[in-house]
């Protein structure tokens, strides 16, 4: 009777292996798309299949779906307790969001990975990679900011300048409306002085 019981779990095994078997075969043959339903049929056999849900991350950045292996990179970290498995998933996840400019949550995953394993090269040479992107970034930005707001700061004297024209030229227009009424006075001054006063 104990046999009959384990015949099933043995077949259902040789069954998901013989999926990741060929998704690993499609996979080395750069035939990504078609090696994706291979690992998902083993992980519906055995959600608990590590390495196939690795390996179908890894086929989905492959087919440049980053989102997607960016969730199945979090899906494999989340219902895994292995740290081998654990740390792939943080280091590749990491990659996946460095492709995707997300600079920060990268250097959070790179992060993780070396908490996980803190002899791993390449999660600290991507990690420093990240940190050294974005701090040009950063500056990036701020000399942006700086440059935006010299421009800001001289449009507004431009601005003045032309304020100043402005009023120069009323200023001068006003100067010569008071010289016109100024010689319109003289003018009745000396028409009042030539004439003589009329006596009654």
């Amino acid at each position: 009777m104990p046999l009959l019981l384990l015949l099933p779990v043995l077949v259902k095994a040789q069954d998901e292996n013989a999926a990741i078997r060929e998704g690993n075969k499609l996979y080395h043959d750069r035939q990504f798309e078609k090696a994706m339903p291979a690992y998902q049929k083993a992980i519906e056999q055995n959600p608990k299949n590590l390495t196939a849900r690795y390996n179908l991350a890894n086929a989905r950045f492959r087919t440049g779906n980053l989102p997607d292996a960016e969730k199945s990179y979090d899906d494999l970290i989340a219902n895994t307790t292995e740290n081998k498995y654990k740390e792939k998933g943080y280091y590749n996840k990491g990659v996946t969001l460095t492709k995707q400019q997300k600079l920060q949550e990268s250097i959070d995953a790179y992060k993780d990975a070396l908490k996980l394993d803190a002899t791993d090269e390449d999660a600290r040479f991507n990690l420093q990679k990240a940190l050294t992107e974005q701090k040009k970034q950063n500056q990036s930005k701020q000399q942006q900011q700086k440059q935006q707001q010299q421009k800001q700061q001289k449009q507004k004297p431009e601005n003045n300048k032309l304020d100043k024209r402005k009023i120069e030229q009323y200023l001068k227009s006003l100067e010569q409306k008071e010289q016109d009424v100024q010689r319109k006075m003289q003018q009745n001054r000396a028409r009042s002085v030539t004439q003589p006063e009329k006596d009654w």
